[in-house]
C-alpha cells in the first residue's frame, strides 16, 4: 500500500448517494473522487491514481456489469459493486466479471467503509506476508508474493483480479488440505465479506479458467464436503 490516504473513486448516479457515501468515507481518512457515470470515470482514471473503485450495477449509459468487465481486461484495481438488494444474479455477473466484493442496497455507509478497509488490508497483508516466502511455484507455475503476480510455464504474466490472487495464494499455502468455502471466505474476505459462499465458487471458476491448460482435469478439485483442494505440490522458489 501507497503512504498516505487511499484513493477511492465512488460511480453512483444517484446524487444523494454519492454525497452520502463521499462525506463518511471522507470523514474516515480515505481520500475521495466521486463521478457519476462510466464516461466521467474513464476521465478520472486517465488522470490520476485510484487505489479501490466502488461501483454501482445500475448506472445511465454503460452499466456496471460493462464497466466492470472493461476495468477487468485493462487493470487490477479492486472492484467493490453495489447491487439491487436481493439481485442475486447481479452479484454473481458482477463477481464474475472480475469484481473483489459487493453490497446490496440499502446499505449502511459503515458496512461499505469495512469493506474497503478489508479490500486494501488484504493487499497490504499478502505484501506483508511475502517477506516470509518471496515465491512460490507448482507445476511450473510461479507466484510472485511481493509482486502479486502470476507467470505460467512459459513465463507469461497471467493477470489475476485482487481477490483470485488471494485466493490462489490461500490454495498455494495449503496445498493438499480440504478447504470449506466458510475456510475460504475467512481466508481472502474476512468477517467483513458476507457469507454468500457463490462469490467462491465463482472466483474457483475464474481460477481454473486461467490455470488449467488440459479439459477435464483442474487443479483445483471440488469435494463433497462442500469444499476445494488445491492439488500440486507447492514449493518455495
Amino acid at each position: 500500500m501507497t503512504n498516505g490516504p487511499q484513493n477511492v473513486l465512488i460511480v453512483e448516479d444517484d446524487k444523494q448517494t454519492r454525497d452520502l457515501i463521499s462525506r463518511y468515507l471522507r470523514d474516515h481518512n480515505l481520500s475521495v473522487d466521486a463521478v457519476a457515470n462510466g464516461r466521467e470515470m474513464d476521465r478520472h482514471l486517465s488522470h490520476g491514481r485510484v487505489d479501490l473503485i466502488v461501483l454501482d450495477l445500475m448506472l445511465p449509459g454503460e452499466d456496471g456489469l460493462s464497466l466492470c468487465r472493461r476495468l477487468r481486461m485493462e487493470s487490477t484495481t479492486p472492484i467493490i459493486i453495489l447491487t439491487a438488494k436481493g439481485e442475486d444474479l447481479d452479484r454473481i455477473l458482477g463477481l464474475e466479471m472480475g469484481a473483489d466484493d459487493y453490497l446490496p442496497k440499502p446499505f449502511n455507509p459503515r458496512e461499505l467503509l469495512a469493506r474497503i478497509n478489508a479490500v486494501l488490508r488484504r493487499q497490504a497483508s499478502g505484501l506483508t506476508a511475502a517477506s516470509a516466502a518471496a515465491r512460490l511455484t507448482f507445476q511450473g507455475w510461479t507466484i510472485d508474493l511481493r509482486l502479486r503476480e502470476l507467470r505460467d510455464p512459459e513465463g507469461a504474466q497471467v493477470p489475476l483480479t485482487s481477490a483470485e490472487f488471494d485466493l490462489l495464494q490461500a490454495f498455494c499455502e495449503r496445498a493438499g488440505r480440504i478447504l470449506t468455502r466458510d475456510n475460504l471466505l475467512s481466508m481472502t474476505r474476512g468477517r467483513a465479506g458476507a457469507s454468500f459462499g457463490r462469490s467462491i465458487d465463482v472466483l474457483v471458476s475464474r481460477l481454473r479458467r486461467k490455470l488449467d491448460r488440459t479439459e477435464g482435469t483442474s487443479v483445483i478439485k471440488t469435494v463433497r464436503i462442500g469444499g476445494y483442494i488445491f492439488t500440486p505440490r507447492v514449493e518455495q522458489a
